[in-house]
């Protein structure tokens, strides 16, 4: 070997080795940054055999974990989209034993009852039972506000987190621009392509995709239900927001805007080229678990009023066909009941905060005048009504009207259940996956004993300096 050739050898390794100390000091520092791939320094002999030449950063990841953890975190993010609406609803409709609740109400309506008929003469007793008929429906009514502001609640998520995906693919594509920018002027892209993994993360728990490689470092994202999200340019996702939601939106014949991609309508729900994820989550909230639970409370309103109108239960019925409880002051017309929980009513006939009329509950709402004050045949028969077995609608098990609020109660309650179930599967899932992705992260004993090797590696070469140094002032001295 010529001095020539040992000095370029020595000057290259002194060349890498400074690469590679700067290398495992980047990773020892990033040990705990979201999101960092640990670096190793690409090594090439030269062709002419004079040194080492550094072709490259490159970044360790497992791909394929990678991709998994990200289906993962999506699932886990649907998991508690739906759990904490299936608890907001529980909240809304109240359960069984729960202040303030409709089993509250009604049981609260049903002793007021009894004991009117026990002293119908006693006035304050009357106006109790009209006081807890006009809670009873006014329970009715904010469970129903309450479910619909939850949908438009829903609705507003849903607009903010598209906005968030476009953001996020357009973040995508500038950033694939960048690193094939840097990767044809001989730059480290390693930087953006941290970045870049970090954005991605962020999509996959809005929708779950797969990353697929391009030429130049540059990546493409489609969606597992098969949407192309990304591929040299970023598509474009539209959804027209509801700002207030009423309880006929979502029922047949009145569907509410759903999302489309490039201009063309898909299906939002989890079978759709967009499924899986939290934005799939949030449509089923708001078009299906939503809309379960209004249709629940306008059956039991629905029942509710129907009982007090059974021919017989007033015996002094009012011309305009009313009865103790009304659909806005109107009788119930059967083929108009969507949304009847937030329009239930007591009748106006009947003034909670007044004991003028409180005689009508004893003497029928249509009585003119009071009657005789011993008289308790209206309430037995309401009281009666309320305790008689019905069916919601076909098929149904017949119910009281206590029987009927509780299954409805336990529907919801065992869908919340369910839904809690799903998210402690889907933190464990990805729990694990992320341990994994930590044991292939920055092991900060092996980067010492790296950068030990570096030292020595260092030392060497700057010995193999000096040493041509010494060789070449002898040989000036000669």
């Amino acid at each position: 070997m010529t001095i020539s050739g040992a000095l370029s050898n020595a000057l290259t390794g002194l060349t890498a080795n400074s690469r590679m100390a700067d290398t495992v000091s980047a990773n020892i520092a990033n040990v705990l940054t979201e999101g960092y791939a640990p670096r190793d320094v690409a090594l090439q002999s030269q062709r002419d055999g004079r040194g080492v030449s550094v072709t490259g950063i490159t970044r360790q990841v497992d791909t394929a974990l990678l991709g998994d953890l990200r289906l993962a975190d999506s699932a886990l993010t649907a998991s508690e989209t739906r759990a904490g609406f299936a608890r907001a609803i529980e909240r809304a409709v109240g359960m069984p034993g729960t202040p303030g609740g409709l089993s509250e109400r009604l049981t609260a309506l049903e002793s007021s009852l009894v004991s009117a008929a026990a002293r119908p003469e006693e006035t304050t007793r009357l106006q109790t039972v009209i006081r807890d008929a006009d809670a009873l429906a006014g329970t009715l009514n904010t469970a129903s506000d309450r479910i619909q502001t939850l949908r438009s609640d829903a609705d507003a998520d849903i607009a903010r987190t598209v906005k968030q995906l476009n953001d996020d693919l357009q973040s995508v594509a500038k950033l694939n621009k960048q690193i094939a920018a840097a990767k044809a002027n001989g730059r480290n892209s390693s930087g953006l392509e941290d970045q870049r993994q970090r954005v991605v993360d962020n999509l996959a728990q809005v929708v779950p995709i797969r990353q697929v490689p391009r030429d130049n470092d540059q990546v493409a994202l489609v969606s597992t239900g098969g949407a192309i999200l990304l591929d040299g340019r970023a598509a474009k996702i539209d959804f027209d927001a509801t700002p207030i939601i009423t309880a006929d939106m979502g029922q047949p014949g009145t569907p509410l805007p759903g999302i489309r991609i490039d201009g063309l309508d898909i299906r939002a729900n989890d079978t759709g080229p967009l499924g899986g994820g939290k934005l799939a989550a949030l449509f089923d909230n708001r078009d299906r678990v939503g809309v379960d639970a209004q249709s629940s409370m306008d059956a039991i309103a629905r029942d509710l009023i129907e009982r007090v109108s059974n021919a017989g239960v007033d015996p002094n019925p009012p011309a305009d066909g009313t009865h103790l409880f009304t659909d806005a002051q109107m009788p119930l017309n059967p083929a108009d009941d969507i949304g009847l929980a937030g329009r239930i009513s007591l009748n106006n006939r009947i003034d909670p905060e007044s004991d003028a009329d409180a005689y009508r509950i004893r003497d029928g709402l249509g009585a003119a005048v009071p009657g005789p004050v011993g008289n308790d045949a209206f309430l037995k028969n309401l009281s009666d009504a309320l305790s008689e077995f019905s069916t919601l609608d076909v098929g149904s098990a017949k119910r009281s009207l206590a029987g009927h609020i509780t299954d409805a109660a336990g529907r919801i309650a065992s869908d919340r259940l369910s839904a809690d179930q799903h998210v402690s599967f889907a933190t464990a899932q990805a729990a694990e996956l992320q341990s994994l992705q930590l044991e292939n992260g920055v092991d900060t004993d092996a980067e010492l004993q790296r950068l030990l090797l570096v030292e020595q590696a260092f030392a060497a070469n700057a010995r193999m300096v000096k040493t041509v140094d010494e060789m070449i002032d002898t040989l000036l001295r000669i």
